[in-house]
C-alpha cells in the first residue's frame, strides 16, 4: 500500500473532519488510505486485515470508530445487502451498487444525470430525496452468455 495520501485526499479528509470537530489522527489517516487503494466496497474487518499491514497494532474497536467517524462526517458511505456485513464506499458521487452472489463483490454503477432526474421525478408532489440508494443483486455474466 503506498505510504501516504495524496495531497488532496488528505485535503478532503482534514476538511471532512475538521467541519465535524474531529482531528486527522495517524488511524484514521492509515483507515481513508486503505478505503481509497483499493475501491472494493471491504467490509470492516477486510479494513482492519488491510490496514494492519500498515500500522500493526491498530485496534478493530479503532477501525470500527474511524468507519463510523468517516460515515459521519460523509466521507465514505454504509453499503448493506441483506444480513451481511457492512461494506464501505468512498465513492460519494450519486451511483448505484451491483452485488454477484456468486462472489459476493460489490461494483459501483454509475448513474447517468437523466436517470437520476428520471427516479426524483416519479416522486410524489412535494417530495425531494437528499439520497437515492439503488441496488442490483445477481450474477456476472460468463463470456458464453450463462451467469457464473
Amino acid at each position: 500500500m503506498n505510504q501516504n495520501l495524496s495531497e488532496a485526499d488528505l485535503s478532503h479528509l482534514q476538511e471532512a473532519l475538521s467541519r465535524s470537530g474531529q482531528k486527522v489522527t495517524p488511524q484514521r489517516e492509515t483507515v481513508f488510505k486503505v478505503l481509497l487503494s483499493k475501491r472494493d466496497h471491504p467490509s470492516v474487518d477486510e479494513v482492519y486485515n488491510r490496514a494492519r499491514e500498515a500500522m500493526p497494532g491498530l485496534s478493530l474497536a479503532t477501525v470500527y470508530n474511524c468507519l463510523e467517524t468517516f460515515v459521519g462526517c460523509g466521507l465514505v458511505r454504509q453499503v448493506n445487502h441483506e444480513r451481511e456485513s457492512t461494506r464501505y464506499c468512498p465513492n460519494l458521487a450519486p451511483h448505484a451498487h451491483f452485488r454477484d452472489k456468486a462472489t459476493g463483490r460489490v461494483h459501483d454503477i454509475d448513474l447517468p444525470p437523466e436517470v437520476l432526474s428520471s427516479l426524483r421525478s416519479i416522486l410524489p408532489p412535494g417530495f425531494d430525496s437528499e439520497t437515492i440508494e439503488i441496488s442490483f443483486h445477481g450474477r456476472t455474466q460468463a463470456k458464453d452468455g450463462h451467469a457464473n
